[in-house]
């Protein structure tokens, strides 16, 4: 492969768990302060696991060209591969190896969620909610399933809670990071649902607000709000305390919703975000009171 279509890598200085602090965790962002409260084995896992999803879903977003996309998404194939025969190259798949036999990580889980992302490389377009659903449960449902592994869980119940949650904050996410969105060509909007509000993409392009803009995201809040209770239904007792780095990175979607709404999602233009005071505030409250 050229140089210039491997995935980028720090100094040889710079530790496999410190490089996925910084990729996937850094202070001030929703995953340093979900897995603040967790024991360091367990965070330690957690964050590589993220990493490994932004590495995955980054080889998309960050190349236009179908043939780099492909060669990208065929070197991580690779990569994957060489996790489970024991010789990882990367960074990020370095810091996850050790993790693996622990919490019962299997290849099927990581191709599973290279496959989501490959799906999405391939589709910038969902024609309507149950399309849009399943490129969710490709790829933030299986890494939070993979994150529910981790923290720990008693019931298979949790598995579905885990589904759910990540689901609820990858819909918020679709919301705020609109305009970011557009900007690489890709609407996580279903075609039918902009139809039906009268909003056309080559407004969303233009970062035109069209009259119907402002009903078409409240019923996508709607939708992230539905599905983050519906979460919370799906969580046994028994399981809620492990599993409060998933309810914080909630909480925090949903506060971060509740913003976004409150400025007139005018996230065509803007990027709305809590302060990291309040998300410190948000997940000190969270663990405590669950």
């Amino acid at each position: 492969m050229s140089a210039l279509l491997q995935p980028t890598v720090t100094a040889s200085s710079v530790t496999p768990d410190e490089y996925c602090a910084d990729k996937a965790a850094p202070p001030g962002s929703d995953v340093y302060y979900s897995v603040l409260f967790l024991s360091p084995e367990r965070r330690r896992a957690t964050v590589a696991l993220e990493a490994v999803r932004r590495e995955l879903e980054d080889a998309v977003r960050d190349a236009s060209d179908p043939s780099v996309v492909q060669t990208k998404l065929q070197w991580w194939r690779q990569e994957l591969a060489r996790l489970f025969e024991g010789r990882p190259e990367h960074p990020a798949t370095k810091a996850l190896q050790p993790f693996l036999n622990t919490y019962d990580i299997g290849a099927v889980h990581l191709g599973e969620l290279l496959a989501g992302v490959e799906a999405d490389a391939m589709q910038n377009r969902y024609l309507d909610w149950p399309n849009l659903r399943r490129h969710g449960d490709q790829v933030a449902g299986v890494a939070g399933r993979l994150a529910a592994r981790i923290a720990g869980h008693t019931h298979a119940r949790t598995l579905e809670f885990a589904r759910q949650m990540s689901l609820a904050e990858q819909l918020v996410h679709f919301i705020r990071n609109l305009g970011e969105d557009v900007r690489h060509n890709r609407i996580y909007i279903p075609v039918d649902e902009l139809q039906r509000f009268n909003v056309p993409a080559a407004d969303l392009f233009n970062r035109r607000y069209a009259e119907g803009f402002k009903p078409l995201m409240a019923s996508q809040a709607e939708r992230a709000r539905a599905t983050y209770n519906e979460a919370l239904a799906a969580l046994p007792t028994e399981d809620r305390r492990a599993q409060r780095p998933a309810l914080i990175r909630g909480v925090l979607a949903m506060r971060l919703l509740d913003e976004v709404e409150a400025d007139g999602f005018q996230v065509l233009t803007q990027r709305t975000d809590l302060t990291p005071l309040r998300k410190l505030w948000l997940a000190w409250k969270t663990q405590i009171r669950g």
